[in-house]
């Protein structure tokens, strides 16, 4: 009889044993984990992604790794595609006209367009951060006035005369140099390619005359440049928003609730203040990003 109780017990014991093993490791499996966030290589890009990584950890048990700076706009998208990493900060006119090459259209309109194109594909674009990274041209103070340029137009009509110094992806996307050829009939004397900061010091140092620019760089004040009307509406809107997994989102839903607390949060000149911290005053984009929180009260000092 004795020994029928101590097998009893034993086997009661046992099961209650493995219940709490079981039961620790579903709580372990969902409150904490490890996430990669990527940016591509230009300093608002790797601004933002350090603010995505800096709400994530701060709000949530997730660790996070940062892969800032991988190349340009189809590098990053193929690092999400293998899941490399699982989210980046990306523009919906990028999402649109260059990966999907569909047609944009008004602000809304794209974002409309970029959630039904990304959610089909296993993703998922998030709230708008507020600004719109838009593309434009832009030329020095002395050339603006020798050429009286104001707008794509005019820059046009002396295109021939002049160099443009671009980002390397400008010259092949179709919202960019080829598409301007055919709006608005540029061709200029040489196009160099060229990585996003050091185009700005070639334009300042007479190498180039025109440059590719977003409206929300910081290098544009700093310089002094002055930005050419695109009067004709070429460039689509580029309001800058977390591009995720769908399957990271499901697997931590968390994220999308502390994501969605940026929105609206960051417009043009806000954008444009946090760049020029890097770009000219030489802060490092890790701490414009934790500053930047710290002043909301998104997270703590």
């Amino acid at each position: 009889m004795k020994r029928k109780l101590f097998i009893l017990l034993l086997a009661v014991a046992l099961v209650i044993s493995l219940g709490s093993i079981g039961g620790c490791g579903q709580g372990e499996a969902t409150a904490g984990g490890t996430i990669t966030i990527g940016s591509k290589d230009f300093t608002e890009n790797i601004v933002l992604a350090h603010i995505m990584a800096d709400m994530i950890e701060a709000q949530t048990d997730l660790k996070v790794n940062r892969k800032v700076n991988l190349g340009g706009s189809n590098v990053a998208l193929k690092a999400l595609q293998n899941n490399d990493i699982q989210m980046f900060p990306d523009y919906t006119g990028t999402i649109v006209a260059n990966y999907y090459q569909e047609e944009t259209g008004s602000s809304e309109e794209t974002l409309e367009k970029t959630r039904q194109l990304t959610e089909q594909d296993g993703f998922k674009v998030l709230k708008p951060f507020g600004m719109n990274n838009t593309y434009t041209l832009a030329v020095t103070k002395e050339t603006a006035e020798k050429y009286n340029l104001k707008t794509f137009s005019d820059l046009a009509q002396v295109s021939e005369n002049l160099v443009l110094g671009c980002e390397f992806e400008f010259q092949d996307r179709p919202d960019g140099y080829p598409g301007l050829q055919q709006v608005y009939n540029m061709n200029f004397k040489d196009i160099k390619g060229m990585s996003h900061g050091i185009k700005y010091r070639s334009i300042s140092e007479g190498e180039v005359d025109v440059v590719d620019a977003y409206a929300t760089d910081g290098q544009l004040k700093v310089f002094g440049l002055v930005i050419l009307e695109d009067d004709k509406e070429f460039f689509p809107p580029y309001d800058g928003l977390p591009f995720v997994r769908q399957d990271i989102l499901a697997e931590y839903p968390e994220i999308e609730d502390v994501l969605n607390q940026l929105a609206g949060l960051i417009d043009d000149e806000t954008m444009q203040e946090l760049n020029a911290k890097v770009d000219s005053e030489g802060l490092k984009a890790e701490k414009v990003a934790h500053d930047f929180l710290v002043a909301k009260g998104l997270i703590e000092k």
